[in-house]
Formats: C-alpha cells, sequence, structure tokens
C-alpha cells in the first residue's frame, strides 16, 4: 500500500480578492492534491524580486499527498489556471496566485520542471515566516539547519506582517 507524502505549500496572491483566493486555493488543494494538516496564518508581504506598491498574502500549508512529485506539479498548475493565474514568462509579478512545492517530504528533487526544497526559500522572509510559525524545528534537507535558524540567518528585509482583513 502507497504511504503518503507530507508536503509544504507556499500560497500567495497579489491581485483581486487576495483573501478569497487563498481560501479558494486552500479548498483545491484539499481536493486534489490531499488532506491539509496544517495551516500558517495569512502574512500581508511586501513584493519580492520587483518593485510596487501592492502587497500580496502569503501563507505555508502542510499537506499529506498520495500524488508523485511530477503530478504535485502537474495540480498546482491546474488549480493556479483555475484560479485565473496567467503565465506570463515574467518570473517575478503579481500574480492572482502562486503556489510553490516548498517540501516534499525529506526529498531533493532536481529535475528539468522542478526543484525541492524550493531553491528561494531560504532567501525568502515572506516564506519562512509563516513556515517557522508552524514548523520550527523543521531541518532542510540540503542546507542542515532548522527553518527557525534559516529565518534568524536571513537577510531579507522585506515586509511580512500578519494579515488583518477586518483592518
Amino acid at each position: 500500500m502507497q504511504t503518503a507524502e507530507v508536503v509544504y505549500l507556499g500560497i500567495g496572491s497579489s491581485q483581486g480578492d487576495r483573501p478569497g483566493n487563498l481560501r479558494r486555493a486552500t479548498e483545491m488543494i484539499e481536493s486534489l492534491i490531499g488532506k491539509i494538516i496544517r495551516s500558517s496564518e495569512v502574512y500581508e508581504t511586501s513584493p519580492w524580486g520587483f518593485e510596487s506598491l501592492e502587497n500580496f498574502l502569503n501563507m505555508v500549508l502542510i499537506a499529506e499527498t498520495f500524488l508523485a512529485p511530477d503530478e504535485l506539479l502537474d495540480k498546482i498548475h491546474s488549480i493556479e489556471s483555475a484560479l485565473g493565474r496567467k503565465r506570463t514568462g515574467n518570473r517575478y509579478s503579481h500574480r492572482v496566485i502562486d503556489i510553490d512545492i516548498l517540501f516534499y517530504g525529506n526529498r531533493v528533487i532536481k529535475t528539468d520542471a522542478l526543484t525541492v526544497p524550493h531553491p528561494l526559500l531560504h532567501r525568502r522572509k515572506f516564506v519562512l515566516v509563516p513556515l517557522c510559525s508552524i514548523a520550527p524545528e523543521m531541518v532542510h534537507p540540503v542546507k542542515g539547519k532548522t527553518i527557525r535558524a534559516l529565518l534568524d540567518e536571513c537577510t531579507d528585509e522585506g515586509m511580512v506582517v500578519l494579515f488583518n482583513q477586518n483592518a
């Protein structure tokens, strides 16, 4: 019998109904990818990799899946498309939804289509803060450090604050 793999997914949105986009993505992940074990709070964050006055909302989910890594990536792309994401080829830009595979168990994966752990997560406070809130002692399988240690060492000065939907 096949066993479930624990995956960590980063989700972000900067266009349209940002909280609604995260909610719909979470619902689709639960229905198409697997059971969500834990989710971080939602954080409002400044753009990373480009300049803009518009902020993102970001969160991290931990889920169990029976999908292989390439199948998981295909499901993620279908969720992003269903929610209105248009792939422009511009790596850093505003988007309705963005879902990244941060970790796939403790596996290290390098293919033309997928690199896991996510190669930039240790440099991105908008990923590390929500990840640290739900998995601070998890050890990065390549860096050999806990998420808390990676956050402590991170030099990213971008804004990351808890999102208050009522503000």
